[in-house]
């Protein structure tokens, strides 16, 4: 009998089960896919040669995630690699804001859009560097972060307090135009938003594109070295290294609660396992709620707040593989690893418009990834596996375009709106088409047939809105990972800080167990060392 059953082998439930075993208990994860990994694989099936990631593929929350970073896993085998340049945004005009690890390099390309833009991006930088050690703290941690908000109040008072506050709430549209005269800081901020349901005229999109913008100026957007997988790989080693198990093709379909604690999962083959202190979720939050409990394990206003549970946007993404790199119009988007693909704020606007009203966009904002340029050895030299994303609405009630899009994703409405997307490809980049070798389409429902929590192909957990964020992740109240039955977890991107690769629900999830394991009794030297082990330093005993 385990210590612990984890549910789900995604990046949070694998972290989760490494810290359990590193406490020193036994830990079993179950995971319904053939292979581990949630949203973090790849695989050769757009063309052998070639190596494309089949869901995430950028990582600066990793790389600056204290989670991730204490688990070393560079000491199993994950190594990062980088594009020359983080990020560009290139317009029809031939205009390109780039982002540079070198802020020289991001600063001069929006001194181009208009004189001393450049040195007001390094004034946001400046704020992000007061302000990063707080921020980083308070977004790993469980809410509410009570030190770290502290610490982080106090670096907000040496940067502006108040006024630093309403930045990071602006909707980022408002934002851009306080900080930026020309239109290539303000795209940079924008796109960034829109990595996750921002719209540029939502409340807190200005704080997350920021925040994205920041992070990518710091850190990059590094790629796993040989494809996003490895990250998963070396997860798991570490935890097979520490005696944990992994089984994957086993779907759990039921939490079983006795007297109001979880006591282990049954799978839909009628295995029984027991999970003998607790059981951690990595599942969506209508799965772990509207599925795997009972409902008379739950209190009514649970059950009651999950009919307002809001999802993020859909997700419909085309894969290549390219027998020649991207003939993008402007030079400085041939360094970067990602580019963003929309003709100017308004179109952004637009964009985000048409999903708000249920109508597929007909100008589809694409977040586009140069994986070879990224990582060389992902293809052949001279070639470029590559991919672009842009995001849909949940329910479709029309098509802003003139093909009849309906949402059914059927094979023929795949095809057009994979189409649809290359044509946005190639405004920026005219020749495109004629490089694609092979390509692979993965529209919502797809996405979700190859990981549960991507309901209709949402990759957030859950929508980024500020009404569900916070106190109000994943239900109003709530924002930890603790649950109402005792003993179970919520351990995925639907619990606080939400989506995103780096760790931190799953942490949270598996500190909260440990918490509610922790020695309270036995004798005074036991007391000692589980003070040590807890801080590191001897404190005088209370008893």
């Amino acid at each position: 009998m385990p210590d612990a059953v984890v549910i789900g082998a995604g990046p949070n439930g694998l972290v989760a089960a490494n810290l359990l075993a590193d406490a020193g208990w036994s830990v079993e994860v179950l995971e319904e896919q053939p292979e581990p990994g949630g949203a973090v694989r790849h695989d050769r099936s757009v063309d052998p040669e070639f190596v494309n990631d089949l869901f995430s593929s950028f990582y600066p929350l990793a790389v600056s995630s204290p989670v991730l970073s204490g688990l070393r896993l560079h000491e199993h085998g994950l190594r990062w690699s980088h594009a020359p340049s983080v990020l560009a945004h290139p317009l029809t005009d031939g205009g390109c804001a780039v982002l540079d690890r070198r802020i020289d390099v991001t600063a001069d390309s929006l001194d181009a859009f208009h004189t001393g833009d450049g040195a007001a991006w390094r004034r946001l930088h400046e704020v992000w560097d007061q302000l990063r050690p707080g921020i980083l703290d308070a977004l790993f941690t469980p809410f509410p972060p009570v030190r770290a908000t502290a610490r982080l109040a106090a670096r907000l008072r040496t940067a502006g307090g108040l006024r630093m506050a309403r930045t990071l709430v602006l909707p980022v549209r408002r934002l851009g135009e306080e900080e930026f005269r020309g239109e290539g800081g303000r795209l940079l901020l924008a796109g960034n938003a829109l990595h996750a349901d921002l719209a540029p005229e939502a409340a807190g999109s200005g704080g997350f594109g920021w925040l994205m913008s920041m992070l990518g100026q710091s850190y990059g957007f590094p790629v796993p070295a040989g494809g996003s997988g490895a990250l998963t790989e070396a997860l798991v080693r570490r935890l097979r290294s520490r005696g944990g198990t992994l089984r994957c093709g086993r779907r759990v379909d039921r939490i079983v609660v006795r007297d109001g604690r979880a006591v282990g999962v049954r799978t839909t083959d009628g295995e029984l396992l027991a999970g003998h202190r607790a059981v951690l979720a990595d599942v969506s939050v209508p799965a772990l709620y509207g599925a795997l409990l009972e409902p008379e394990h739950l209190p009514p206003q649970v059950l009651a707040d999950l009919e307002r549970f809001q999802w993020d946007f859909a997700t419909f993404k085309v894969d290549w593989a390219l027998d020649g790199k991207v003939p993008w119009q402007a030079p400085a988007a041939h360094r970067a690893g990602t580019v963003h693909l929309a003709d100017g704020m308004d179109e952004l606007t637009r964009f985000a418009s048409q999903i708000a009203v249920h109508q597929v966009p007909d100008r589809p904002f694409a977040l586009f990834g140069q994986m070879t340029t990224s990582d060389p050895g992902r293809s052949p030299a001279g070639t470029e596996s590559a991919w672009a994303y842009t995001h849909v609405p949940q329910r479709v009630d029309g098509d802003a375009g003139d093909e009849g899009l309906t949402g059914r994703w059927d094979a023929s409405e795949q095809e057009r709106m994979a189409d649809r997307v290359e044509r946005q490809v190639e405004r920026f980049a005219p020749g495109f088409r004629s490089l694609i070798r092979a390509r692979r389409i993965l529209a919502p429902p797809t996405l979700q047939s190859l990981d549960a929590n991507l309901h209709g192909g949402a990759i957030n957990g859950g929508t980024a809105a500020l009404h569900q964020q916070l106190f109000f992740r994943p239900l109003p109240g709530s924002g930890r990972p603790e649950t109402p039955v005792r003993g179970l977890f919520l351990a995925s991107a639907g619990a606080h800080p939400g989506g995103g690769v780096h760790g931190a629900p799953g942490a949270n999830a598996a500190r909260a167990a440990l918490r509610r394991h922790r020695p309270t009794g036995g004798t005074y030297m036991q007391r000692v060392l589980a003070r040590r082990d807890r801080t590191g330093a001897r404190k005088p005993s209370a008893g």
